[in-house]
């Protein structure tokens, strides 16, 4: 894919939405970095509503300390996986009373350093938290970049790269933003919705359904 056609493909998403940001509800970047550990293998929707309990209570690391892995669980029992979860925030916050006063740290190692932290994770913080052009490749990026041709690569740390080379630097910040909303919107991955698509013509996905 050209030069000219990647910025004509971000040109449009961002007309469509010109401030994407995370569907994840969250006032600090604590509570932003306990969303997305919780958002693993979960929806965005079930993680809100949690967390809009927990936080009246417990947002920072000192209270989530207080309330207890018991206590904890109690919160976010409908989340899937929240036994490791539960233990991983624990031990975060713990980390973060412990080396960091209690703030959230804006580099990657330091937050890769964090249980329940990974790659994936750390981008989003550094992206929505602290303003880096960093992107988090989860399965709609990862399909969407394939899809259109915009990054194609084997996994996702292959296509994560490619994005930061081939997105003009103009639309880097939000990329992640307008990427994983098209994937979870418009490019689905069953029956994705080619005919309300803003980049349809622009898109090298061989296998699009033909507008009518």
């Amino acid at each position: 894919m050209n030069l000219a056609k990647r910025h004509k493909i971000f040109e449009r998403l961002k007309k469509a939405n010109p401030r994407p940001t995370t569907e994840l509800q969250y006032h600090t970047p604590f509570e932003l970095l306990v969303s997305v550990i919780f958002s693993a293998q979960a929806t965005d929707k079930s993680v809100n509503k949690a967390t809009a309990e927990l936080f009246k209570v417990a947002n920072t690391p000192p209270q989530i300390i207080d309330l207890g892995l018991r206590g904890l669980k109690r919160y976010i029992k409908t989340i899937g996986l929240y036994n490791t979860k539960a233990a991983n925030i624990l031990k975060t916050c713990r980390i973060l009373v412990e080396k960091h006063r209690g703030q959230v740290p804006d580099t990657r190692e330091e937050l890769q350093a964090l249980p329940g932290v990974g790659r994936k994770t750390a981008n989003v913080i550094l992206n929505t938290a602290f303003g880096h052009p960093t992107i988090a490749v989860d399965t709609h990026i990862f399909r969407v970049a394939n899809r259109t041709g915009l990054a194609p690569g084997k996994n996702v740390l292959i296509v994560e790269k490619k994005l930061l080379k081939m997105v003009p630097e103009a639309y880097r910040h939000d990329a992640h933003h307008w990427l994983i909303l098209h994937g979870r919107y418009t490019c689905l991955a069953r029956k994705p919705r080619c005919p309300d698509c803003v980049i349809y013509d622009l898109c090298e996905y061989r296998a699009k359904v033909i507008k009518t």
